[in-house]
């Protein structure tokens, strides 16, 4: 199945209990508001089909793996409603990949920034290359990564998250991703890191989906708050984006695109 958008495209395909998602767009595989619904109804879709034992997330490799929301529709964000709902975008999709009760296998094949990084750590497990670099910058915005915070810290901790998002004009490496829990694997090929994402969603599809998805519930234990969690930090979020300080960084930015 694949579905064509003048917003970007997403591709679905199912076959030996593997489904594979793949998304693409044009400014570096970012998501606007549209593409990132279908991304999220794709997950709610393949949580109900008893076929699929596993899902493998991965983006078009001619661009980086996700530079996250859309700068051009966070330009539009003119009320706080309205900032609430771009950033609850977000928020629907971490808590549908985490209601998801197949695992979820991150191919990481470039750089991830801000939303990008939280769809990366709402994976259960993620292979990276080693350009697979990563960096929070909506502190330099104005507006933090409150969305994504919750599932960045819950996989690489409180204190790599600071280190992460106050140093928003940093990209960290890949290596120091991996050290950290967001990577898995690193590889130096894309095809090595090919071979070992098959062999693993193989086994993962061989494997009992009642045990794995019991699995997986356990892993996520403790995260049963987070529809309203994720829904106050996007209200937070959407409050922020209105500040002058935001405002003016926000055109600084449109005046030198």
């Amino acid at each position: 199945m694949s579905k064509q958008l003048n917003t970007g495209s997403l591709y679905v395909h199912s076959e030996h209990h593997v489904a594979t998602i793949k998304f693409s767009h044009p400014k570096q595989n970012s998501f606007p508001r549209e593409l990132l619904q279908k991304l999220t109804a794709a997950f709610e879709q393949i949580a109900l089909d008893a076929e699929v034992h596993v899902i493998l997330l991965k983006s078009d490799e001619a661009y980086a793996f996700c530079a996250g929301a859309s700068f051009d529709e966070l330009l539009q964000v003119k009320t706080a409603q309205q900032g609430k709902h771009f950033f609850m975008g977000f928020a629907n999709l971490i808590n549908a990949m985490r209601k998801c009760p197949q695992p979820i296998i991150g191919r990481i094949h470039g750089r991830a920034i801000g939303g990008g990084v939280g769809i990366v750590a709402a994976c259960d497990y993620a292979f990276a290359s080693d350009a697979a670099s990563v960096k929070l910058s909506e502190i330099a915005i104005g507006i933090g990564p409150f969305v994504i915070s919750p599932a960045v810290s819950r996989k690489i901790g409180v204190a790599a998250l600071s280190e992460l998002a106050l140093t928003a004009h940093e990209w960290k490496n890949a290596f120091w991703a991996k050290e950290k829990g967001l990577y898995a694997r690193v590889f130096d090929s894309l095809n090595k890191m090919d071979k070992e994402i098959d062999l693993l969603t193989q086994k993962l599809a061989s494997y009992s989906p009642q045990g794995v998805s019991e699995l997986k519930k356990a892993l996520w234990k403790g995260t049963e708050h987070w529809d309203q969690i994720l829904e106050e930090n996007a209200e937070i979020s959407g409050r922020l984006v209105l500040s002058e300080t935001t405002q003016k960084t926000l055109q600084s930015f449109k005046n030198r695109s």
